[in-house]
């Protein structure tokens, strides 16, 4: 019953902050925000009982630097450079998802093979995007081109867990990074393409279902405690 109502909690924290970029209110967005990330931490840690290894702190690091992301995200309107530095503090957080990733993959196995098909459309999206901002983005031209590989490198490495885990649990980190993927394109598109009215409701809505999904692949991948000697599938 506590696991859920921090859910709930995550869940309201998100409507709240959805309300607050729609209709403008300050005060509840700076509020809301700051409690996302720590509310999925703390349910990543009841979740998942008391035996942590190294996969859980990888997680644990990739939730605290998208917490950092969105704090310094909150200042960009006070200074420009608060938004390199939040992007700084969520391309450190993919750094850690795609490490963590890899951990899973490396003590979850299975018996099909993997293929690496699925990187070309990936890398398609990405240069047809990075072509269409690259006029506007001025001086951030490379940290935006940086931050645009590392998200897709993030997002090829859940697609290739597709191979290497559990279809059910595999599927939770692919449409959670392909959400993240989502909410960050229409924030560079909003930003530095084409505003309109629906974007901030798009960004939070895709960002806030992209780390819940992430985080609940990780639970049940915790809760199983798979310990590298056993295969699923």
């Amino acid at each position: 019953m506590k696991n859920k109502t921090i859910a709930y909690f995550f869940g309201l924290c998100c409507v709240t902050d959805i309300l607050s970029n729609t209709f403008g209110i300050s005060i509840l967005h700076s509020i809301a925000k700051p409690l996302l990330m720590p509310s999925l931490m703390l349910l990543l840690v009841m979740e998942t009982g008391p035996v942590k290894d190294k996969r859980f702190l990888l997680m644990l690091l990739g939730l605290f630097f998208g917490w950092l992301g969105d704090v310094l995200l909150m200042f960009e309107t006070m200074q420009p450079i608060f938004f390199i530095l939040g992007l700084v503090g969520f391309l450190i957080g993919h750094l850690f998802y795609i490490f963590y990733f890899r951990q899973i993959a490396s003590v979850i196995t299975l018996t099909k093979k993997g293929n690496l098909f699925f990187i070309l459309p990936v890398a398609i999206y990405v240069v047809v995007l990075l072509y269409l901002l690259f006029p506007s983005l001025g001086a951030l031209k490379i940290p935006v081109t940086v931050y645009a590989v590392v998200l897709s490198a993030m997002l090829c490495m859940a697609l290739w867990l597709y191979y290497k885990i559990d279809f059910q649990i595999a599927l939770l980190f692919i449409v959670g990074a392909t959400c993240f993927v989502i909410s960050d394109s229409v924030l560079a598109i909003n930003k530095f393409y084409q505003s309109f009215p629906a974007a901030g409701f798009i960004i939070m809505s895709t960002y806030c279902l992209a780390q819940y999904l992430i985080v609940r692949g990780a639970i049940k991948v915790h809760q199983n405690k798979f310990d590298g000697k056993e295969a699923i599938g």
